[in-house]
């Protein structure tokens, strides 16, 4: 038996049902056990569903990383290799997985290969103390693999051959690494059997859509160091450069509604906070609305 605990104050009507004091007697506490769970509120097919969309924006993550590319730079399309189930799963979290890389739009594709080609190279670590002085034949005999055919025979489970000095050798998924060369434009990130690509390009207009999540966050910091409240309207000016004020021209709606701005003006700020984007000044005026 365990004593209930409240979570949150009581109403006068409330309290007197729990206490039993509705007619005026002195109030008891009343004990009772905690409730059992019913396993089937448990959604496991969703819980699948949103571990397969999690581990999809993680290698997005992961390819924008390598690629050097700032999640506040908007890219035109994300290529998840994916089918059957966990395409589907992916697709009814397609609006997260969106958000999550600040991409425009998703692209599924069946096999890996659709993204690039695959490149063969003996695993030293493996290898090495097998063929020892021999390892260079061995690499040269790797790399002379159809690396199409290699990678489909190793991810089935099968095994590849080479010769060495005449004789023939096996050779298993732990013995060679298997290296996705992405398309050009491309930034691959794979983990087993899934990958996610990004395509690279960035235009004008994803440009300029950068340019304005950077001023975004750079007034949010001076909304912080102003000592605003979070809801608090504000009055904004912007000042500096000029790319940089025709970006924000070009999406004032969208800064004053992350800004809370009641006010958006744009054009010769001498005073407020200085900032630098992409080495362009920025001047920003906070008066509270």
């Amino acid at each position: 038996m365990a004593v209930a605990k409240l979570a949150a104050p009581l109403t006068p009507f409330i309290a007197d049902a729990i206490y039993g004091n509705l007619d005026g007697a002195e109030p008891s506490v009343h004990l009772c056990d905690y409730p059992e769970p019913d396993g089937q509120l448990r959604d496991e097919e969703l819980e699948w569903q949103m571990q397969v969309a999690r581990d999809a924006v993680k290698l997005g993550h992961g390819a924008r990383a390598h690629a050097g590319l700032k999640v506040r730079q908007p890219l035109r399309e994300v290529v998840v290799v994916a089918g059957g189930p966990e395409r589907e799963a992916i697709a009814r979290f397609e609006g997260l997985l969106l958000e999550e890389l600040n991409v425009k739009d998703v692209r599924f594709v069946s096999e890996a290969e659709e993204l690039g080609r695959f490149e063969l190279k003996p695993d030293y670590r493996a290898l090495g103390p097998r063929f020892g002085k021999q390892m260079p034949q061995v690499a040269a005999a790797v790399a002379a693999l159809d690396p199409e055919r290699a990678a489909t025979t190793l991810r089935e489970g099968g095994e590849v051959h080479v010769s060495i000095d005449g004789r023939d050798h096996a050779l298993g998924a732990e013995d060679v690494q298997l290296v996705l060369q992405p398309l050009e434009g491309y930034q691959v990130e794979r983990s087993g059997t899934h990958a996610v690509a990004l395509t690279l390009e960035v235009d004008e207009e994803l440009h300029r859509e950068a340019l304005v999540r950077e001023v975004v966050h750079a007034v949010q910091g001076a909304r912080k160091y102003a000592g605003l409240e979070v809801g608090d309207r504000i009055r904004l000016r912007l000042g500096g450069d000029d790319a940089l004020l025709a970006a924000v021209r070009s999406h004032e709606a969208y800064v004053k509604g992350e800004t809370l701005a009641s006010v958006l003006e744009l054009g010769n700020v001498q005073e407020g906070t200085r900032v630098e984007i992409e080495g362009s000044e920025l001047r920003i005026a906070i008066d509270r609305a």
